[in-house]
């Protein structure tokens, strides 16, 4: 289930791994400890820590696990490690100057999240501004948009029609995806290389106007065919799946070239130790 992995920062190693089941990046405590504080001792410096903050109540070093990762001299052995969430929160209580930019970071995404609660249009400013910074062009831009409004208004009507938020939208997606795709959520990000990035953030223009296709037509049929819970609105985002799948089939008939392809398009960090490195560019 997990991958295990070397990410590179200031240099310097860090254990990773990666469980594609729950699409969820993991992090070597120890190793992000060596990294910020320059310790000695990074092992003595966790164990000190974890104390410290279970004597506070802190959940989050009561929620880590161990996964059995490659030590220097080649051998697996259980390791404490933290997902992306966890280790963000870690870093708040390491007192390094290393972690200080990252915890500026920390506070102007939070300042963010609240002024875009009180004021919701500023996410989709911020939205624009990220995808312009990161190269996509106008066109892709203005359909990445559209998109995320159809997608909002298909879960709206599985809401309003029994589905549960979270695990059960999952299925439901997957559904209509390879209905639609030939490929399941996980296949057709794998064929593009990805991980935890969102799928529709790499995918080209028609692919995602196919998608756009199937998430309106799903909704639609929803709204006539009335499904209640899980399984008959499963059946209809088969059925809404396969209109788009319909068309992507008659447009590569047309053409003669396959309109899903591996091209990736992202250009965000995989890993939390990149968010560090903006996070320091920033403060310069």
């Amino acid at each position: 289930m997990n991958q295990d992995n070397i990410q590179i920062y200031d240099n310097q190693l860090i254990r990773t791994a990666w469980d594609e089941e729950n699409e969820e990046w993991y992090f070597a405590i120890v190793d992000v400890i060596r990294v910020l504080t320059e310790s000695p001792n990074p092992q003595t410096y966790w164990r000190v820590m974890k104390k410290r903050l279970k004597d506070e109540g802190n959940e989050t070093v009561t929620n880590c696990n161990a996964l059995k990762l490659k030590a220097v001299d080649g051998k697996k052995r259980l390791t404490d490690v933290a997902n992306t969430e966890q280790l963000l929160r870690l870093i708040q209580s390491i007192p390094s100057s290393k972690a200080e930019p990252f915890k500026l970071w920390l506070a102007q995404v939070g300042r963010e999240r609240i002024e875009e609660t009180i004021d919701p249009e500023l996410s989709i400013d911020r939205a624009l501004e990220t995808y312009a910074r990161l190269g996509y062009p106008a066109d892709w831009i203005n359909q990445r948009l559209q998109a995320i409004r159809v997608r909002k208004e298909l879960t709206d009507q599985w809401k309003s029609h029994g589905v549960q938020q979270g695990k059960e939208y999952a299925i439901l997606t997957n559904e209509i995806t390879r209905a639609w795709s030939g490929m399941s959520t996980r296949e057709y990000k794998n064929l593009k290389g990805l991980r935890k990035e969102n799928l529709r953030d790499n995918m080209s223009t028609l692919e995602l106007v196919l998608n756009m296709l199937a998430e309106a037509t799903t909704t639609e049929l929803t709204k006539v065919q009335n499904p209640k819970g899980l399984q008959q609105n499963k059946e209809v985002a088969k059925e809404g799946g396969t209109v788009a799948g319909n068309a992507r089939k008659d447009i590569e008939q047309r053409t003669g070239q396959p309109v899903i392809t591996a091209e990736n398009r992202t250009q965000l960090s995989r890993v939390v130790m990149d968010l560090l490195m903006d996070a320091e560019s920033n403060q310069e």
